[in-house]
């Protein structure tokens, strides 16, 4: 009987070492997401602005998927929308990114978009420099954008920028996407050479 009394405690014993040492799946964090809270690539604010007819009208963007988190937003309707993107992570922060040589998105997209570099200094308005941001027909892709001056532009019917292209990369406050045509869009990576931005 006291044998048997000890073998079922050395089994028990063996269990809950056995689960204190050994992860549980469901615990361990997605891939792309190094912070304590939901981020893709250490970005954690990425925010629908309730600008133009969106789903998610507001709030944050990010899902998680598996093994990562995803943004998500549909643009819907013949209308300007916009979506943001704040490099560090808060409304106040920016970067200087007048060293990098562009970013690296991994993302799908139903039609065609731009995205807008805001300055601090400029944040409000459309009056941008942008670059165009291709569709991938629905498939997942991963493209790099270069801050070469001559691959960023603006539009006639969002205004012109009173600011320079190299003005704005001293004081990037956020990445912008906008678009005027209904837009399924998901977000996976985001990789700006020579920043990192802080988790918060």
């Amino acid at each position: 009987m006291r044998l048997a009394f000890a073998r079922t405690l050395a089994v028990i014993a063996s269990l809950l070492l056995f689960s204190l040492v050994t992860p549980v799946a469901n615990a361990s964090p997605p891939a792309n997401c190094e912070c304590s809270t939901p981020s893709i690539d250490r970005y954690q604010q990425w925010l629908a602005s309730g600008e133009g007819t969106t789903v998610p009208a507001t709030g944050n963007l990010l899902v998680r998927e598996g093994h990562r988190y995803t943004a998500k937003i549909d643009f819907r309707n013949a209308e300007w929308h916009v979506a943001v993107l704040w490099l560090g992570n808060q409304f106040e922060a920016q970067a200087d990114l007048s060293r990098s040589a562009g970013f690296r998105l991994t993302y799908r997209a139903s039609d065609d978009l731009y995205v807008q570099l805001r300055p601090a200094s400029h944040w409000s308005g459309g009056d941008k420099w942008l670059t165009l941001v291709p569709s991938t027909h629905g498939k997942l892709v991963t493209r790099f954008f270069s801050f070469r001056p001559r691959a960023w532009t603006s539009l006639p019917e969002l205004g012109t920028p009173t600011y320079s292209f190299a003005s704005a990369l001293t004081e990037a406050r956020g990445l912008v996407f906008v678009g005027k045509t209904p837009n399924r869009l998901e977000f996976r990576g985001l990789r700006v050479d020579g920043y990192r931005p802080p988790c918060l």
